[in-house]
Order: structure tokens, then sequence, then C-alpha cells
């Protein structure tokens, strides 16, 4: 398992927005531009709430037939066990398997409240959730492409391995960040200088912006900001 990052560095997630966050990541070069987030096809339920912070708890699930053992996916309980071997806060993310994701839930309202009581405070899916008002009625963080009726024959096939979402490859215990504008996976050797580099690449952005909107504007002048400094939107520098 992963170390676990400080609590002020998962508090200084939580107050900031991904977009920031992407590129103070992106500022350190440990990886490629197109790496380290999920696609447009994981779109969150309640956009009107704080971004959310916290630890990968991966499971892959099949829902379109029934499962070869047991009855279904309560019969499963062991992968609550799994969840607790994890740090807090928790976040499950699911991979839905099924040759066409979505055709069932595993995660509605009860079991977002069991979830809830084993320290997790949102769910990650390709695939779709239920009883979509109660879980936002409880604050339960949802990302996911869509919601159903039913839990359809929802049933997990496989816990402690890596799991893809929206073209995102999640190991057990990566650290995520999500708000309206999606899900990123942060790098945890770089959680403690986020907060430094996003406040250097704010003061970049504040300085363009206010020139863009200056009475004095010109463009030599844009160019001349532009091109003075690294530019954290990636434009040439």
């Amino acid at each position: 398992m992963k170390p676990a990052a400080s609590e002020s560095a998962i508090e200084f997630l939580r107050r900031c927005d991904t977009c920031s966050v992407a590129n103070a990541v992106e500022s350190f070069g440990t990886r490629l531009r197109n790496e380290g987030f999920m696609n447009g096809s994981i779109r969150r339920a309640f956009p009107n709430i704080a971004p959310v912070a916290g630890y990968a708890v991966p499971v892959k699930i099949h829902c379109s037939s029934p499962p070869m053992s047991a009855r279904a996916y309560p019969d499963r309980t062991n992968w609550w066990n799994y969840i607790l071997t994890f740090p807090q806060p928790r976040i499950v993310v699911i991979e839905d398997a099924d040759p066409r994701p979505g055709a069932g839930a595993l995660v509605g309202e009860v079991h977002a409240n069991i979830l809830r009581a084993l320290g997790c405070i949102g769910v990650i899916t390709n695939g779709v959730v239920r009883d979509i008002q109660a879980l936002q009625r409880m604050g339960f963080h949802v990302f996911s492409s869509g919601c159903v009726v039913s839990h359809a024959y929802a049933h997990i096939i496989e816990i402690g391995h890596p799991v893809t979402v929206g073209g995102l490859k999640v190991a057990p215990g990566d650290l995520l960040h999500g708000d309206a504008c999606g899900v990123l996976s942060v790098p945890q050797d770089l959680a403690e200088k986020l907060p430094a580099a996003v406040a250097r690449n704010s003061a970049r952005e504040h300085e363009i912006i206010s020139l863009c909107r200056s009475e004095s504007f010109s463009l030599d002048k844009l160019c001349a900001a532009v091109n003075s400094k690294p530019c954290p939107d990636g434009l040439p520098g």
C-alpha cells in the first residue's frame, strides 16, 4: 500500500479545483499531459458541491448476467473487509466489465450508506448508479456515466487489482481528486508540493487575465506576458 498523503494535503485538494491541480502536476513534468485523468465519459452527478479527494478502492463488476455462484452481490461481503485495509477517506472505483456497461447498478441508497459507514465518501464508475436523488440528499459523491432504475445482476467479480475507468488505470490506494470538470489521479509523491505549485500557476494566470481585462490591453503586451515564463494552460512559453 502506498503511503498516505498528509491530512493537510488532502484538505488542500478538497478546496482546490481539479484543473488547477492538473496544471500544477503538469509543471513537474513527471508524466505526459494526456495521462493521469479520466475522459469526459465520466461525469459528476452533482456539480455544485465541493471537490472530493480520497484513496481508490478498486473493484470490478458484472451486471448483465447472474453470478456464477451465490445469489447476488451481497454474498461477496468479503469486499467490505477489503475496503477497511485502505486509509481514509476512501473512494470506491468500480469498473463495469460488461460488454455494454450500465445494465445495472451496484451502488444505490442502501449500499451507499453501507459504504459511507465504512469510511467511503463516494463512488466513481464507468457504469451507472441508482437512487440518484437519495445519493444527492446524503451528500455522497458520484461520478458515473449515468443512472438506472435497477441493480439487475450486479455482482463483484474481482477485488485487489487495478481497474480502468474512463480511460484511466486506477491501482489500489491511488490518490484521486474530482470535481465538476472530472477526475484526476494525483501522484502521491507530489501531494505536499501542490499548494505552492498551484499558487505559482494561479499568480501567472491572474497576471494574464488581468492584462486581457485591462483598458491598456494590446496584442504586443499579451505576447510579451505569455512569452516571459511558462503558462499553466500550455500557451507558448
